[in-house]
């Protein structure tokens, strides 16, 4: 096994850290309304969704039952 150098690891970590492109504000602003927007649309899209099978086996039920 080979033995860790903590400053050489250290100075790899800040190495990596540092090819890190970091998103601008504006990025991260269009992307967090993107991630809202699409999660309303998904919500909206299986309440829609259950409303259709809730109302398929209601409709169901009411015709064989008594």
């Amino acid at each position: 096994m080979a033995i860790a150098n903590p400053v050489k690891f250290f100075q790899e970590v800040r190495s990596e850290v540092s090819k890190v492109v970091w998103p601008t504000r504006r990025e991260v602003v269009l992307t967090t309304i993107m991630v809202f927007i699409l999660a309303a649309l998904a919500a909206i899209f299986f309440s829609l969704v259950d409303m259709a099978i809730r109302a398929g086996l209601t409709g169901v039920l009411d015709y064989f039952g008594s």
